[in-house]
């Protein structure tokens, strides 16, 4: 099995270098997202390409604690 380390720098890459973050987010990010924004009680914006999705779950994830090592 190929470790975090292991892989490629794409792993760690900005979502701003992405080749696909203009195009629409994916379901699953969706899904997760819109769990976010329940949570934080913030809007949900279904528009979100792939980075622009990125970013707003990283910014989510930091408001709720969700997602991260303790």
């Amino acid at each position: 099995m190929t470790k975090t380390k292991d892989l490629p720098s794409i792993v760690n890459k900005d979502p701003d270098d992405w080749k696909t973050g203009d195009e629409t987010m994916t379901g699953a990010q969706a899904s997760y997202l819109q769990t976010l924004c329940e949570e934080a009680g913030e809007p949900f914006d279904p528009n979100l390409t792939k980075a622009d999705a990125s970013k707003r779950i990283d910014e989510l994830q930091e408001k709720t604690g969700r997602g991260k090592d303790h």
